[in-house]
């Protein structure tokens, strides 16, 4: 076989991978949009017999501080012996200092939610493996880390996003009730990569061809696909904790409310699980900035020149650390510290997404 026999074979090989590759993510979008439905059932006709379990515990909290405030008091007057009620203390707990039991889950606790559940979660793993092969192929089409341009950035953030979840799953962590929101917003991850994104399978320019590329990038979306997890439980944090509040101060949610909250993690159990995540990863980020400085002194000749990627990746880094601190500092903890969590996980989106899309620099090399 003559040399240029063998490239145009090699290069139609490479096309039939890509081929093959796009036709898998097509596949794992409609295998994940069957999970979204079966996620859909197991909240809707999960039973809703154990709502009013946060009221009745917030309801026992407060008969126990009130029984706290002291004995009723007793004094002399003229008519005889007089019996003053105790004052009453009002006391609002700190955010995550309730004792509330964590919800039934998104199943409700009964058999037919529990079996939509276990369904959505096996097409969950299902979408995952087919998806997984397509970054593969995607990978094995350009004979390189499948992640040189924002459409194979998104694909592999994507997998790695369901895959963190699926680790949670596997460890006995209490996390189903994630997959909805997980298989939302990988739907629409996918469907902006086959659309806006999408970019042929091409080589990379010579400044990426580098094994920083295996190092800083995946590091990179690794803690991306983890913060993401964490910037969930902080959302759902901030919802229950103001269900619980509303409770605590004798309010009365509405219907929805009742029905979804209800059957969330308590407020204390999300937002120590969004910590973890989020302080787990913010070495492994701190570990991704330095990689990157190490490799712009290799390719460029400098360590940091404050390009739009480096500022935004410090600014992430940042907010972070803030976060962090915010945690340790007595007048920060609770919902203020997570409002900060949810600036920094912004920051990160605007790092990938804005700079990426809207501001030119030396990290731009195939357009989106």
């Amino acid at each position: 076989m003559t040399l240029a026999a063998a490239t145009e074979l090699a290069t139609a090989t490479n096309e039939n991978l890509a081929h093959t590759s796009n036709a898998l993510i097509y596949s794992s979008m409609a295998v994940y949009t069957l999970a979204f439905l079966a996620y859909i059932a197991e909240w809707l006709f999960g039973s809703r017999s154990k709502v009013a379990r946060t009221a009745a515990a917030l309801t026992a909290t407060d008969q126990k501080a009130g029984g706290a405030a002291g004995p009723a008091v007793a004094v002399k007057s003229a008519g005889g012996t007089a019996v003053l009620e105790r004052p009453q203390v009002v006391v609002r707990s700190a955010a995550g200092a309730r004792d509330v039991p964590d919800g039934p889950g998104a199943h409700g606790g009964d058999v037919q939610g529990d079996l939509y559940g276990r369904i959505a979660v096996s097409l969950t793993v299902l979408a995952f493996l087919v998806e997984l092969a397509g970054v593969v192929a995607r990978a094995a089409s350009v004979e390189r880390a499948p992640w040189g341009n924002m459409y194979e950035f998104n694909i592999t953030f994507s997998t790695v996003a369901v895959g963190v979840y699926l680790a949670l799953l596997a460890l006995k962590k209490n996390v189903r009730w994630i997959g909805l929101f997980l298989t939302t917003t990988v739907l629409l991850d996918l469907g902006l990569a086959v659309t806006v994104l999408y970019t042929a399978s091409d080589q990379l320019v010579p400044a990426l061809h580098s094994y920083w590329l295996y190092i800083h990038v995946s590091t990179a979306i690794f803690c991306g696909a983890a913060l993401y997890v964490g910037a969930v439980g902080t959302l759902a944090y901030l919802f229950k904790d103001s269900y619980e509040n509303k409770l605590a101060s004798g309010g009365e949610p509405g219907s929805f409310a009742k029905s979804v909250l209800e059957r969330l993690p308590a407020a204390a159990s999300l937002d120590k699980f969004a910590y973890r995540i989020n302080a787990a990863v913010f070495p492994l980020w701190t570990f991704t900035i330095i990689a990157g400085s190490i490799w712009a002194e290799s390719a460029w000749g400098r360590y940091w020149g404050w390009d739009p990627k480096e500022t935004w990746a410090f600014i992430t880094w940042v907010a972070y650390a803030c976060y962090l601190h915010a945690r340790s500092t007595a007048g920060w903890k609770g919902r203020k510290a997570a409002y900060i969590a949810l600036i920094a996980f912004a920051c990160y989106l605007f790092n990938y997404y804005g700079v990426n899309i809207f501001v030119g620099g030396k990290h731009s090399y195939a357009g989106v």
